[in-house]
């Protein structure tokens, strides 16, 4: 059926379909826009043989604008074609770049917007974090992110690129760790206080020291809850800082049992090793997976969280997750639990209700359990 134009939907299906159609017809408009950046980046490449190519004898200079191994443009080219586009010529330079770092470094994602299965904005997204990877460091992102980018959250794309970083290119992933380590901070705005009287609180925590905090203002927001506050949960974490500040922790107040909190930081690590490490090959830099956070850090941090005298250390374990492990109960125990949720990541639990006979709704009966929904 020919796609009919909005004047002419007269019903709810077919103004749907008009929304539909339009938007296939957007996305396919971006992708082809895309396309032509390509192109242009191809026709003015100084590997080209079109005369398009030609530089400007002492004007005009080859530019980078991709990764490596990317091609060099001309320089007038990337004007030319921000200003086709109505844009400055950073942000034509900026998307052109983004282009070609698709098509030349990361094909996969580039083939998945052409079939319209990847919108140009989050393929733009992932292209303009690896223009500084190495080019196996951009083959790893392509990899990794070609079949599930569409579905996956900015933060996992940024994680997997920054594994890229940090497998191909250590030397710059250890730079940033110390510029990031040197950027800590934690400031109170007290000097921009309003007549409501309250103040903002930002800053950038080591991980462990955040987790820390976390764990400290959460455990008292929920104690003033069973002392009786009734605050909504962000104002009882509010005054659970100001506790903090002011020792009352310390104080018997508290509605657990003084034996139920732990009185040091406590580190609980799940070491995986890769065959080369079991194989004793040595990397560049050793990476430790935080599987709480969905986050990984050099193993030297670790080194140094551990080394603080205030530190618990828990010592578990190394579970191999291809070794088959039998049980001859029923109730599944702990290590196998914890195995399982390693191999499948996730855990799934039946919150769909069952309809009575009579209509109506009765509690979902647990079924027996399976090894999946461990």
């Amino acid at each position: 059926m020919a796609t009919r134009e909005l004047h002419d939907c007269d019903n709810a299906s077919a103004l749907l379909a008009y929304v539909g159609a339009r938007r296939t017809a957007a996305a396919r408009a971006e992708a082809d826009q895309l396309a032509a950046a390509v192109a242009w980046a191809g026709m003015h490449s100084t590997d080209s043989y079109d005369e398009a190519a030609t530089l400007v004898p002492g004007v005009e200079e080859s530019l980078t604008i991709a990764g490596p191994g990317a091609p060099l443009v001309a320089e007038f080219s990337v004007l030319e074609f921000a200003a086709a586009l109505g844009l400055s010529s950073d942000a034509g330079r900026m998307y052109l770049g983004e282009a070609v770092e698709l098509a030349h470094r990361l094909p996969q994602l580039y083939a998945r917007v052409q079939s319209l299965d990847l919108p140009v904005w989050k393929a733009r997204r992932i292209a303009k974090t690896t223009l500084d990877l190495p080019m196996a460091g951009a083959a790893y992102v392509d990899a990794h992110l070609a079949a599930v980018a569409h579905k996956v959250s900015i933060a996992q794309l940024d994680r997997t690129v920054e594994e890229a970083r940090v497998r191909f290119d250590p030397d710059e992933a250890l730079a940033r760790q110390n510029a990031a380590q040197e950027g800590r901070h934690f400031d109170i705005e007290t000097r921009q206080v309003s007549f409501d009287g309250c103040v903002d609180v930002h800053g950038t925590l080591d991980l462990a020291d955040a987790l820390d905090l976390e764990d400290a203002v959460a455990r008292r927001a929920h104690d003033l809850s069973a002392l009786g506050l009734d605050a909504p949960l962000d104002v009882r974490r509010s005054i659970a800082v100001g506790d903090l500040a002011r020792r009352q922790l310390s104080l018997d107040l508290a509605a657990a049992e003084p034996e139920d909190r732990p009185k040091a930081r406590q580190v609980l690590l799940h070491v995986h090793l890769s065959e080369a490490a079991l194989a004793g090959a040595s990397t560049d830099l050793d990476l430790a997976r935080v599987e709480e956070t969905r986050s990984f850090v050099s193993a030297e941090q670790v080194k140094t969280w551990c080394a603080n005298p205030d530190t618990q250390v828990i010592v578990k374990p190394v579970i191999d997750l291809a070794d088959h492990v039998h049980v001859d109960a029923y109730e599944v125990p702990d290590r196998l639990r914890e195995r399982q949720v390693l191999l499948a990541a996730h855990v799934r639990v039946p919150v769909v209700p069952e309809t009575s006979p009579a209509g109506g709704l009765r509690p979902h009966r647990p079924r027996r359990p399976r090894w999946t929904d461990l």
